[in-house]
Order: structure tokens, then sequence, then C-alpha cells
């Protein structure tokens, strides 16, 4: 079983592996009950968006981590992929700016993603 941060990890690095755009890990475990850490990425168009989260399944599956909950939003504008302790949110740019959850969460400490994911 991995840990929250090897989760969010591997979330974090499968969206980029599937060139998805701008993403920031939250760790919200000090602000929030809702969970350890929130991802955000931003996916080209609708598509985009399915398949990082499709990806981002997979590659969970495939570490014997089971989702808990898969949502998605106005024809894949938003799809949210819920692990408890992390949850992940792939946008397109559009919905991303309506929601501005980095805004919502802006006393999260946002995790420096270089030695996670190569740029």
């Amino acid at each position: 079983m991995l840990s929250t941060k090897e989760i969010a990890y591997a979330v974090t690095k499968a969206l980029d592996e599937k060139k998805g755009m701008d993403i920031k890990l939250l760790k919200i475990d000090k602000i929030s009950s809702l969970a350890d850490y929130f991802i955000i990425c931003t996916g080209t168009v609708s598509t985009h968006v399915k398949t990082l989260c499709d990806y981002a399944e997979y590659t969970l599956e495939q570490l014997g981590e089971p989702m808990l909950g898969r949502e998605g939003h106005r024809g894949n504008t938003w799809e949210l992929l819920d692990y408890g302790s992390v949850v992940v949110h792939v946008f397109t740019q559009e919905a991303r700016e309506f929601y501005s959850l980095e805004r919502l969460w802006a006393d999260a400490e946002e995790i420096d993603l270089k030695d996670i994911i190569m740029e």
C-alpha cells in the first residue's frame, strides 16, 4: 500500500506523462479535513481531460490503489478523481479559470514539482 505522498506523486507523474499542463500539487492537510493533497491540472480539450484522468486512474490501479469515486462535470470540462486522501481535479483551461481552485485554496502549501516531474 502506498503512502498518501506516494499516491500524490504517482498521479502527478502520470498527468505529466500525458502532457497535463500547469500541474499544481497542493498540500491541504493543515487547512482542511477533506484530503491531504489536491492535484490540479489542465487539459487542452475535453478529450484530453478524459485521457489524463483515464491514465491517472490506470496508473494507480497498477499500483494497487483503488479509486473511491470519479465525477465528470459539464461534458468533461472538469473531472474529479477521489482517492480519499488525494483528490485530483483536471480541467479545461476555461473551466480552471472559472472555478479558480488555486485562489480558493490559496492558504495551501504548494509542493515544488521539480523533483517529481521533468519540465
